[in-house]
């Protein structure tokens, strides 16, 4: 049996997420179907995050094992045919060999976000599908500076959905940033772990302080609050990327 760790892209939209889900198509069975086209053998393939339906990746990471030791680009390429073949929106990007020790979600230790955000007054016809759109200019150096109030180790509840399944609110933000790139604004948020919805929530929130609603104390105050209903809105999936999953060594 040998183990092989996948870096995948895909097009959330109109997927159900990463995981088997009773209400739509997963990621996750897309993969599992093409492998197993691929191999003859039903095979389990274990993601680094389970990202949210709508939520798109371009570095997601995956583990899979084989009975056979297959030349990695072989594994990419016949995936890749027949993810192709099926009209999937997931692509392979890599393969490597790794041991048996690597795991796709537990070997982590850091999985990095981008959250996309077009505020313009005209609508963005080529990628509505892939952003957060916004009629009103936002104030990015408010936005950035209310954000670093989140850094570090905190309980997270007021970012928190409901149906989260962590044992413990309390997760630790290593990075939180929100810069302009060109008529886009991006917002990167790095940790080890998150809660369900929690850069979401957390996007939301910022966006009432980058529409002047919010301060960085209100923000302070929905923090400290551990309420969900304290914090602002869920924003839409749309605008949500995994971009990549940081090892020690694979």
């Amino acid at each position: 049996m040998s183990r092989y760790k996948l870096t995948i892209e895909y097009d959330g939209t109109g997927l159900a997420g990463w995981q088997y889900q009773d209400n739509g198509l997963s990621v996750q069975e897309i993969l599992e179907s093409a492998a197993k086209k691929l191999s003859g053998i039903k095979t389990k393939i274990i993601g680094a995050a389970r990202t949210d339906a709508g939520v798109h990746a371009i570095g997601q990471v995956a583990h899979v094992d084989f009975d056979k030791n297959w030349d990695p680009n072989r594994i990419r390429d016949g995936m890749n045919f027949w993810l192709l073949k099926d009209g999937a929106s997931v692509s392979i990007l890599t393969v490597d060999l790794v041991t048996d020790n690597f795991h796709a979600r537990f070997s982590a230790i850091e999985r990095r976000y981008l959250y996309r955000i077009v505020d313009r007054q005209s609508f963005p016809a080529l990628k509505h599908q892939f952003v957060f759109w916004t009629r009103h200019k936002m104030n990015i150096e408010n936005m950035h500076n209310s954000a670093q109030l989140l850094i570090g180790s905190h309980d997270f509840s007021t970012f928190r959905a409901s149906e989260c399944q962590a044992k413990s609110p309390i997760k630790t933000l290593d990075r939180l940033d929100v810069i302009r790139v060109n008529d886009e604004i991006h917002i990167i948020a790095c940790a080890r772990s998150f809660l369900h919805h929690q850069v979401r929530n957390i996007v939301g929130t910022l966006c009432l302080v980058g529409w002047g609603k919010w301060t960085n104390a209100d923000v302070l105050q929905a923090l400290m609050a551990r309420d969900r209903s304290k914090g602002g809105a869920t924003i839409t999936s749309k605008g949500l990327y995994l971009t990549s999953v940081v090892y020690h060594q694979s």
